[in-house]
């Protein structure tokens, strides 16, 4: 094998890691931020039970 193909191989791996983990950052981000905004909606729905 010689220079190249290794350099090949390796931008190949490197490529597919960087899509795998942009997929799983993607996925993370819009959940925490659904999560975010449904305990956002229930804290302003559950105002006015709140007594200080």
């Amino acid at each position: 094998m010689n220079q190249l193909e290794k350099v090949y191989k390796t931008m190949k791996g490197t490529g597919a890691g960087c899509i795998a983990i942009g997929i799983i950052i993607l996925i993370t981000g819009v959940s925490v931020g659904i999560l975010s905004i449904v305990n956002g909606a229930l804290l302003l729905k559950r105002k006015s039970d709140i007594e200080f």
